[in-house]
């Protein structure tokens, strides 16, 4: 494993002694980590292959595996996967020298708590280890992390460098417990993230109550986050619980939090810090165990520079910054969220699934996503519910692509204007697809995959009435 050895340092806290397999083909690697360990207090097993550990580990548990990743027969990946399978809960350290993202990501994915990368000191390894064991020693050890694995949401599609290195620090935050400030253009997939994030970490069991920050007056806005006491306002006619007090023991999340008024920023501010407010109309004071996620579509350090956001919630939201990726700076993954949303789409209209010629493909991944993936989403939705054909063309999607840089408008037969809004875009879709069934408001719903409710909301936007005892039926 090529290990720098150092005399272990003394001036550190030990963790107490822990039982540590050390897997690795090569001797005077695993014999070297072994040493430096041991002189740490450990108890350490040395075995050759993943094989012989799998065999010591069903008749003597660990608290902690190292493995590396390059040997003959069973990888460490493969090791890790068959640890995984039998549900073992020893903490696992991948030692590696092609420690590149992809790596780690795949390895975490798996199961792993962390990796090395050679060569490494033995501080450092020793370090590793007593997280570990720190780890293994307390309930939910690598299970948040693994389940990562079985996250398949738009947001975590992709294996570009970008999505991976999202995944890892998703991975990584999880289980913190932190405060984390999730920021990227609108419909990159922030809120999915979000929910990520709460799936994987501690309070998992507990609810995830989110907030739409733009959505409400700055008066309403304080009861929705704080609650009320009947009679603190007109029409407050019975207490009602705020939505802090509601996620207590889970999480919250403030979506486009840059929305709130300056007044309610200081009030949160304090939430933060002493993790108690009352409620409006009220001056007892409520204690809350709140885990806080909040996104953003804006530059935050320019809004604090504008003013327009208090710098000390900035410093306190983002804690555990994490940033996701426009669609155009990950234009390798186009072709892999295309596939997931023609997936979905065919389960959900309950139909085999369309394909994608490979001129419409090329078309799709040459086009800057303006939208980011809701854009793409909308797109391959639509090109499923309204194509008159299994196969899509590129004649089928290039009049609903917005940029005219990627288009050559010669060939639209389609009476989209330049420049169309998403929100005017949407309604056309809408109305397309509700045409197509004639008026039948659920069959639209399930092909749109959005609710009953949303779409009869958004209809009655638009103006529309059941024209027809079918339509109306429907409603």
């Amino acid at each position: 494993m090529n290990i720098r050895l150092a005399p272990p340092p003394h001036d550190k806290p030990a963790a107490a002694p822990g039982r540590i397999l050390v897997v690795d083909d090569h001797q005077q690697a695993r014999e070297s980590v072994a040493f430096t360990l041991r002189q740490a207090g450990h108890t350490v097993v040395c075995l050759s292959s993943a094989v012989e550990g799998l065999k010591r580990l069903e008749r003597e548990p660990v608290d902690v595996v190292i493995t590396d990743l390059k040997m003959p027969g069973m990888t460490g990946l493969e090791f890790l996967a068959e640890l995984k399978k039998r549900k073992s809960t020893a903490q696992v350290i991948v030692v590696t020298a092609y420690a590149t993202v992809a790596t780690a990501v795949e390895a975490m994915r798996v199961g792993a708590f962390d990796f090395l990368e050679k060569p490494f000191g033995a501080d450092e390894l020793e370090d590793l280890a007593n997280r570990a064991l720190q780890r293994a020693r307390t309930p939910l050890g690598a299970a948040e992390l693994a389940a990562l694995e079985g996250i398949t949401t738009p947001a975590m599609i992709g294996s570009s460098p970008q999505m991976q290195a999202l995944r890892l620090r998703i991975a990584r935050a999880a289980p913190t417990g932190e405060t984390v400030l999730i920021h990227g253009e609108s419909g990159t997939g922030k809120e999915l993230v979000a929910r990520t994030l709460h799936a994987l970490g501690n309070r998992a069991e507990k609810a995830l109550i989110g907030l739409n920050c733009p959505a409400l007056s700055a008066h309403l806005m304080e009861s929705e986050l704080f609650g009320h006491e009947r009679g603190a306002f007109t029409g407050a006619d019975q207490r009602r619980l705020g939505r802090f007090e509601s996620a207590d023991g889970g999480t919250l999340l403030l979506d486009e939090v840059t929305e709130l008024d300056l007044s309610l920023q200081a009030k949160l501010l304090r939430v933060l810090q002493e993790r108690s407010f009352e409620r409006v109309g009220s001056s007892e004071t409520i204690r809350v165990d709140v885990r806080v996620l909040a996104t953003t579509n804006r530059d935050l350090r320019a809004e604090v520079a504008a003013g327009r956001f208090r710098e000390d919630l900035f410093y306190r939201l983002s804690v555990i910054p994490l940033a996701v990726p426009a669609l155009r700076e990950r234009v390798g993954d186009v072709p892999e969220l295309i596939e997931f949303f023609l997936a979905e789409a065919a389960t959900r209209l309950n139909r085999d699934p369309c394909r994608l010629s490979g001129d419409a493909l090329d078309l799709l991944s040459a086009y800057r996503w303006p939208g980011n993936v809701r854009e793409l989403h909308n797109v391959i939705t639509r090109a499923v519910v309204l194509g008159a054909s299994d196969l899509i063309a590129a004649d089928d999607v290039r009049p609903w692509l917005l940029d005219a840089a990627d288009r050559d408008e010669a060939t639209f037969a389609d009476p989209l204007p330049l420049g169309l809004s998403l929100q005017e875009m949407e309604r056309r879709m809408i109305e397309a697809t509700l045409e197509r069934f004639a008026g039948h408001r659920a069959k639209t719903a399930q092909a749109l995959g959005i609710g009953l409710r949303t779409l009869t909301t958004k209809l009655k936007e638009y103006g529309h009435t059941a024209k027809s005892p079918r339509a109306a039926e429907a409603a």
